[in-house]
């Protein structure tokens, strides 16, 4: 073979070698291609579903503002204005450009803006279309020379006040006598009845118009608007701003009276203090440039001095210092939640009690740790659902004497209730180590349990202890429903008031009272009644003071009133002084 023929054969190979290559090359090329393809498309996908996902975060993130702004800004529509002046100055311009100046614009030489009406004084309750009632009062002293012909009676002053009966509004004419007297010399003396004493004198409202308001808006959770809107359609326009002074004045009056002629007493003498707390929107002044603040939390504290008194308290402030202010002066029991806040109670006290200490006992609450069960009973634990049942056959054992005197209450419990007890706490330690790393609702649930261990054990001591303290969660409920159509309170003043009328409503209803009835009997009657007594008016003892009353002086509207002899108190109680 030549070297020519060699040669030739080499290059043959070379091509084929290299023609080889490329189909490879071409190949892994092609397969490069299409997984490139696959990954563009893989990528329109991503960006696609990440587009998605952006649109989806940014319309989250505007509904969370939304919630934020409903819960924690005032709910009322308002805009800061100044900031679009800033950003849509030219559209706002060409907007106003839009149909010419207005009318009332001193441009347009129109009228100018009608202004807001002033009070012109005192509302002229003649007319008004409501039905009259007629109370003529005559002076004691000027009557007896009527009579000897040594003075003349020549009419009445008359003064209207708005009274309520069940079936609307009423207007009461307070007609007071005048007298002329003539004496020896021939002068003569004009000298009219004086008013008799009043809770609030010179107001519009009698009492019984004034125990209507606080008894609607206390009892029923109705909110002055409403309220405002209901007299309307009855003919009587009240605007809720009288309504609100009203409140506050007449709680005002309460608390520095009645209500703290009755915590005097419950701090003195209450075995076992129940106590709980909700909270409370307040409405707070304007900032130093005038503009609105969003609403802050306030704080409504209930206590349930035994079956005596009941005390809605207001606070600024859910803290230890407040509580430790609340409770000045009290030593007993005090049932409540394992809120942190209540520790600073039951502490040791910094004096010993003989130089003034006060000595508290924690008493637990069944009732909140078989909730806790009852959340992990949810979460299908069979721990939780164990827990339930052991304390639902305690609560079950506990109804069975319920209603027995306390010094049998407290021997059913000792012999039956005392082993479950202890069984249960054994049960709960035990199932508490072995969850104590886990987080999650059973730890929750049984670490309550083994935390309050002696608090929850404390009904073994006393049989006027009850296991739960669901009473004063039952009367929360009233803030609770009143606050979806009140919203906020006013300010704390505003809420300490409407607190102590609280205090009363519910001290009336545990004493089977009427709300309303009792409230118009009471500013009746404060402004009569003296200041060393007012525990004689407190709902736990209105019954006995009312019928020692006149009746007739009573049903009265307004008129002299004849004070009884001091109450009788029970043997070893004695009303504190004022």
């Amino acid at each position: 073979m030549t070297f020519r023929a060699c040669r030739t054969i080499s290059d043959i190979v070379i091509l084929e070698y290299a023609a080889a290559r490329i189909d490879v090359l071409e190949a892994a090329l092609a397969s490069e291609r299409a997984a490139l393809l696959v990954e563009r498309e893989r990528v329109a996908e991503l960006v696609l579903e990440r587009d998605r996902l952006k649109a989806s975060h940014e319309r989250l993130r505007l509904e969370l503002e939304l919630l934020r702004r409903r819960i924690f800004v005032g709910t009322a529509e308002r805009v800061d204005t100044t900031q679009f002046e800033m950003e849509f100055a030219a559209t706002l311009a060409a907007l106003d450009r839009i149909g010419g100046p207005l009318p009332s614009s001193p441009e347009s030489g129109g009228l100018p803006a009608k202004e807001k009406a002033r009070p012109t004084g005192r509302r002229d309750l003649r007319k008004l279309s409501l039905p009259e009632e007629r109370v003529e009062m005559f002076d004691e002293a000027f009557e007896p020379l009527v009579a000897q012909g040594k003075a003349e009676r020549f009419g009445f002053e008359e003064s209207r006040k708005v009274a309520w009966k069940r079936g609307g509004a009423r207007i009461l004419v307070v007609a007071r006598a005048k007298y002329r007297v003539v004496d020896a010399h021939g002068d003569s003396m004009i000298e009219t009845t004086p008013m008799p004493p009043e809770c609030f004198p010179r107001s519009l409202a009698a009492p019984s118009m004034l125990g209507h308001v606080l008894s609607e808006k206390a009892t029923d959770g109705l909110p002055l608007n409403r309220l405002e809107d209901r007299f309307g359609r009855d003919g009587f326009p009240l605007d809720r701003g009288t309504m609100c002074r009203w409140v506050e004045d007449a709680g005002g009056t309460f608390g520095a009276t009645v209500v703290a002629a009755m915590r005097r007493e419950a701090w003195e003498k209450a075995f076992c203090i129940a106590t709980d707390a909700t909270g409370i929107s307040i409405q707070p002044g304007l900032r130093v440039d005038g503009k609105r603040r969003p609403c802050r939390r306030g704080h409504y504290f209930v206590h349930i001095a035994d079956r005596d008194h009941v005390f809605f308290e207001y606070t600024p402030k859910e803290t230890s210092a407040t509580l430790l202010e609340m409770f000045a002066g009290y030593s007993g029991y005090i049932q409540a939640d394992a809120k942190s806040v209540y520790d600073v109670l039951f502490r040791e006290p910094e004096k010993p009690p003989k130089e003034g200490g006060e000595i508290r006992v924690e008493v637990g609450c069944w009732s909140h740790s078989r909730r806790k069960f009852w959340e992990s009973a949810c979460a299908k634990s069979e721990v939780g659902r164990e827990g339930l049942a052991r304390i639902g056959h305690m609560f079950a054992l506990e109804e069975a004497w319920h209603a027995d005197p306390p010094e049998v209450i407290l021997r059913m419990r000792r012999q039956h209730l005392r082993p479950h007890m202890e069984a249960f706490f054994a049960w709960a330690e035990v199932e508490y180590e072995r969850v104590r790393d886990q987080r999650g609702i059973l730890r929750s649930a049984l670490g309550y349990a083994v935390r309050q261990k002696d608090a929850l054990m404390r009904v073994l001591e006393d049989g006027r202890l009850v296991l739960e303290n669901n009473r004063s969660e039952r009367q929360l409920r009233r803030i609770a429903v009143g606050r979806k159509g009140w919203l906020f309170v006013g300010s704390d003043d505003h809420g300490e008031a409407l607190g102590h009328v609280f205090t009363l409503v519910a001290s009336a209803r545990l004493h089977r009272l009427h709300p309303e009835d009792y409230l118009r009997d009471l500013l009746r009657v404060l402004a009569h009644w003296p200041k060393d007594r007012y525990l004689e008016l407190a709902p736990k003892y209105w019954a006995q003071t009312r019928s020692r009353l006149d009746q007739a002086q009573l049903a009265a509207e307004i008129g002299p009133l004849t004070v009884p002899p001091p109450l009788p108190m029970p043997a070893g109680e004695q009303a504190p002084a004022d």
